[in-house]
């Protein structure tokens, strides 16, 4: 199994010192993040796409930039990229200028979003979300793949014999969907033949479980081989201590913060307590025994390849113990039980020795 840590930068008071990071403070605090993760031998690094309060990553490719330089291993993730609201045009430049400073370790995790303050502020309605990012993503395809692009669409204005620059530093920068709550994101995957990333996080195992087997389904249905479908899974959460009773007390408090904001009321979990989601949910919290059991259990479940986990909220101090304790407890062991055919090749740039 191949492991990323992420962030979607939403900076609250700390739920048990009461401190706020200033702006600047949680920006450095998430290249602190993704350093770490480099050094602790995570293989990827993800930053998500929010528009509003109380998040501060609405440019996740201006952030991953500034981690490029100052990382030279961890595959860079966006978690995902708002595509149903975006300008292909600007994505394939912008995410193709990253591909090139990062020497190749670009991946993008594509989606309609989770938050649905954003479609008013790019000019679609929800109602729109699906088909807007079945054509957005229909027109990043072939900006990336193809030169003097013709184009008409609903979205934006039409295109005649455009080809953007620059051209992307991979061969084919890798695209996964985002999937949450609908078979309209794996049906996508499917149709591309490309790989999906569950996001895991609110609801019990077995919706996201439908979801994953129906893009396995739909996968063969459109003509590619079952082995090759490929899937990635998030968690609800990471706390690891000595015992399960230990990790539960430290974790109680986070763990109410985050689920009484707007965003996570939003996603209505039926989940009625900390205690609730350990025992039926995705939230990974306990000893490191408990965690491992659990991730195996989900990886019977979903069969992923991957899966990222988030330490935002905690202080540094709890941050750097659980990203140490994961990568040390729990890590190897998942590496040495579930084999994974994905990230098995370094970065061009590496190979060449250009970092």
């Amino acid at each position: 199994m191949k492991f990323a840590l992420f962030s979607l930068m939403q900076n609250l008071p700390n739920a048990v010192t009461g401190e706020k990071l200033t702006t600047q403070q949680k920006f450095q605090n998430i290249l602190k993040q993704a350093v770490l993760a480099e050094i602790h031998g995570f293989d990827a690094f993800g930053v998500g796409e929010r528009h509003g309060e109380p998040f501060l990553s609405s440019s996740p490719h201006v952030i991953l930039t500034a981690i490029a330089a100052r990382t030279s291993k961890i595959r860079l993730l966006t978690t995902v990229t708002v595509l149903s609201v975006l300008d292909p045009v600007r994505v394939a430049e912008d995410y193709a200028t990253l591909d090139h400073l990062s020497g190749g370790r670009l991946e993008l995790i594509i989606g309609k979003g989770n938050d649905p303050r954003h479609y008013p502020l790019f000019g679609i309605t929800e109602e729109e979300q699906w088909e807007s990012l079945a054509e957005r993503y229909d027109l990043l395809k072939r900006l990336w793949t193809e030169e003097n692009v013709t184009w008409q669409g609903r979205y934006r204005p039409a295109l005649n014999n455009i080809t953007t620059q620059p051209r992307p530093f991979q061969q084919s920068i890798p695209v996964w969907h985002g999937s949450a709550s609908s078979v309209l994101s794996v049906e996508l995957a499917a149709k591309y033949g490309d790989p999906i990333f569950s996001s895991n996080t609110f609801h019990p195992q077995a919706k996201y479980k439908a979801l994953i087997d129906h893009y396995r389904e739909r996968w063969v249905y459109y003509g590619h081989d079952p082995k090759d479908a490929v899937v990635g899974s998030g968690a609800g959460g990471l706390y690891l201590a000595d015992t399960t009773e230990e990790a539960i007390k430290r974790f109680r408090p986070y763990y109410d913060a985050f689920h009484s904001t707007d965003a996570a009321k939003h996603n209505q979990s039926p989940f009625k307590s900390l205690e609730d989601n350990i025992e039926n949910g995705p939230v990974l919290v306990g000893s490191a025994e408990r965690v491992i059991e659990k991730i195996l259990n989900y990886h019977a479940a979903f069969g992923n390849q991957v899966l990222s986990i988030s330490v935002d909220g905690l202080t540094e101090a709890e941050q750097l113990e659980q990203i140490e304790r994961f990568a040390t407890e729990v890590a190897p062991i998942l590496r040495r039980e579930i084999p994974s055919s994905i990230w098995n090749k370094k970065p061009r740039a590496i190979i060449n020795n250009i970092q």
